[in-house]
C-alpha cells in the first residue's frame, strides 16, 4: 500500500485479505509480549532484587505494581484520545521504543528510588499500546469475529509472561538481574521498527456493516475531516464513554470483574515465584520454568478458549459473554488452594497449570463486550478508560496490598511460629510489626553470620507469610465471578441497544 494514496470514490472502504490481516494481528501479538515480558519479568527476579537491595515485600509490589501502574494509568487516557485523532500505528510504534529503554535503564538501578523511576519510565510508554491496538483490531475485523481477535490479541498476555518468567529465571540464575533487565528491553525497538513499516492505517469503522463499496487493499480512502480539538469537546467524549462503561448496570459489572479479578491476579502472581523459592528453595531457572509454562499454558488456552467459545455460545445469547468468565473463575479457585497448599513442589508445578486454562476466560469476553457496546471512534478512549480503573485498582492496588499483607503475615509468624493458621494471621494482623521483622530478617533473610535458628525463623515465616497472602489476593476472584454472573443479567438487551445507536443491523 502507497501512503497517500486515495480514493476514487467518497466513502469506499478498502479490502484487507485475511492474510494481510492475520499479519497486523501477529505483529501486534508480538508487542503485547514484550509488553509483558518487559513488565512481568520483575516477578521472576524480584527475589533476587529483594535480597540484593534489602527490600520488603511491600517495595517489591510497588515496584511491580504501583510505580509501574500510576503513569501507565494516568496517561492511557490522553493516548487513547491522541489515538482517537492521529495514526494508531506511530503511536505503537513510539510507545513501544520508550518502554523498551526504560526496561534496559532498570538493570542500571543503584537502589530502591532509581528502579521506582525506571519502572515510572516503563508505564509511561507500556500505556500507549492496548488502547490503539484495541481499536486497530476492530477496525480490521467485523463485530462478530472480534472477541476472537481480541482474545487473540491478549494471547500477548501469557505468551509474554511465559517467556519473561522463563527467560528471566535464566538469565539472573547464570548472570545478574541487572542482565535480565538489558536483555529483555532492547529487543523491543525492533518490534517497533517492524510495526511501523508494515501495518497500514485503516480508516475508522472499518469492519462495520455498512454499504460503502469496497477497494482494493492498497488503495487508502480518505477519512471525513476531524473537527478541531476542544477541551470541551475531549471532555464530551469522556462522559460519553465514562456513562457507557459505568452507569449501564451489566457493563459495569464487566467492568468491576474484570478490575477484581485483575487485581488478585497481578497482586498473587506477582509473588508466586518468591513462593517457590521460600517454600522450597528451588533455582530460578526452575521457578521461572513453573512459572512461565502455567501461564504460556495454562493462561494461554485459557485466553484463547474464552474468546472462541464465548464467540460460539454468544451466537445463542449475549449473556454468555457474562456466564463463560464467571463460570471459569469459579472453577479455578479450588484449585489455586490445593496448588498453594500442596506438600510437594511437584504436586504444585503440575496443578499450577490448571487455574489459568478456566480463569483466564474472562480477557476475550469482557474486552469483546467494551468494543462492541461504543462508537468506532470511541473504541480507544474506551479501552483506555477501562484500562484506568482496572489497572489504578488492579496493578496499582494488587501486588502493594499483597505485599503489605504478607509483610504482616511475616511479622506475626516471626513473632508467633506456634500459630500457623490463616485465621489467626488474620486475627492478629494489625497486631504485627513490620517493621520488627524487616529489623530481624532484612531482605526476608537472616543477618550474615546468624545461626541456623535464626535463618530457619526467618525463612519459616516468610514462606508462610507469602502462601496466605497468595490465597487472600486470588480470593478476589469469586468477588469478581459475582459481577460477572450480575452482568449476565440485562447485557443482552444492552448490546443490541448499542447496535441500534449505531445503526448497525443484528
Amino acid at each position: 500500500m502507497k501512503a497517500g494514496r486515495a480514493a476514487p470514490a467518497s466513502g469506499a472502504r478498502p479490502v484487507y485479505s485475511e492474510g494481510y490481516k492475520t499479519l497486523v494481528l501477529i505483529l501486534l501479538v508480538v508487542a503485547y509480549t514484550f509488553n509483558f515480558i518487559d513488565r512481568t519479568i520483575i516477578a521472576t527476579i524480584g527475589q533476587k532484587i529483594k535480597e540484593d537491595l534489602h527490600l520488603t515485600d511491600t517495595q517489591l509490589g510497588m515496584l511491580g505494581g504501583l510505580f509501574f501502574a500510576l503513569l501507565y494509568t494516568f496517561l492511557g487516557i490522553p493516548l487513547a484520545r491522541l489515538a482517537e485523532r492521529f495514526s494508531r500505528v506511530n503511536i505503537i510504534a513510539v510507545a513501544i521504543v520508550i518502554w523498551s529503554g526504560f526496561t534496559a535503564l532498570c538493570g542500571t538501578a543503584a537502589s530502591f528510588t532509581t528502579l521506582a523511576l525506571f519502572r515510572f519510565g516503563v508505564g509511561v510508554g507500556e500505556a500507549g499500546l492496548s488502547p490503539p491496538a484495541h481499536s486497530l483490531i476492530s477496525d480490521y475485523y467485523a463485530p462478530k469475529r472480534r472477541a476472537s481477535a481480541l482474545a487473540i490479541y491478549s494471547f500477548g498476555i501469557p505468551l509474554g509472561s511465559m517467556l519473561g518468567a522463563i527467560i528471566g529465571g535464566q538469565l539472573v540464575e547464570h548472570f545478574t538481574w541487572r542482565t535480565a533487565f538489558m536483555v529483555v528491553g532492547l529487543p523491543g525497538l525492533a518490534v517497533a521498527l517492524a510495526i511501523k513499516l508494515l501495518i497500514k492505517e485503516p480508516p475508522r469503522g472499518h469492519s462495520e456493516p455498512e454499504a460503502a463499496p469496497a477497494l482494493a487493499e492498497d488503495v487508502v480512502p480518505d477519512e471525513p475531516a476531524r473537527p478541531p480539538a476542544t477541551l470541551w469537546g475531549e471532555l464530551t467524549e469522556m462522559g460519553a464513554v465514562f456513562k457507557t462503561l459505568f452507569l449501564k448496570w451489566p457493563v459495569f459489572n464487566m467492568v468491576m470483574g474484570v478490575t477484581l479479578v485483575s487485581m488478585g491476579g497481578y497482586g498473587a502472581g506477582q509473588f508466586v515465584p518468591p513462593y517457590f523459592i521460600r517454600t522450597f528453595h528451588l533455582s530460578y531457572g526452575t521457578v521461572g520454568l513453573i512459572t512461565g509454562l502455567a501461564a504460556g499454558i495454562g493462561q494461554g488456552i485459557g485466553t484463547l478458549a474464552g474468546g472462541f467459545l464465548t464467540d460460539r455460545l454468544a451466537k445463542a445469547g449475549a449473556r454468555w459473554y457474562a456466564l463463560v468468565p464467571a463460570i471459569g473463575i469459579t472453577i479455578a479457585y479450588p484449585i489455586l488452594w490445593m496448588v498453594f497448599t500442596a506438600a510437594s513442589w511437584k504436586t504444585a508445578a503440575v496443578l499450577i497449570i490448571l487455574p489459568g486454562i478456566f480463569s483466564y476466560t474472562y480477557l476475550g469476553p469482557t474486552f469483546g463486550v467494551i468494543q462492541n457496546m461504543v462508537p468506532t471512534r470511541r473504541r480507544a478512549t474506551a479501552t483506555a478508560l477501562l484500562f484506568f480503573f482496572l489497572n489504578l485498582v488492579g496493578l496499582g492496588g494488587g501486588p502493594m496490598i499483597t505485599g503489605w499483607v504478607i509483610d504482616h503475615f511475616a511479622a506475626f509468624h516471626y513473632a508467633h511460629p506456634d500459630l500457623q493458621g490463616l485465621g489467626s494471621a488474620i486475627s492478629g494482623f494489625f497486631a504485627a510489626d513490620p517493621h520488627a521483622f524487616q529489623a530481624a530478617c532484612p531482605g526476608g533473610l537472616a543477618p550474615k553470620g546468624a545461626g541456623a535458628a535464626a535463618a530457619s525463623a526467618c525463612g519459616g515465616a516468610l514462606s508462610l507469610a507469602t502462601r496466605q497472602g497468595i490465597l487472600v489476593a486470588y480470593a478476589l476472584g469469586l468477588w469478581a465471578a459475582v459481577h460477572y454472573l450480575l452482568a449476565s443479567f440485562g447485557l443482552k438487551g444492552a448490546m443490541a441497544k448499542a447496535r441500534a445507536e449505531r445503526g448497525e443491523a443484528d
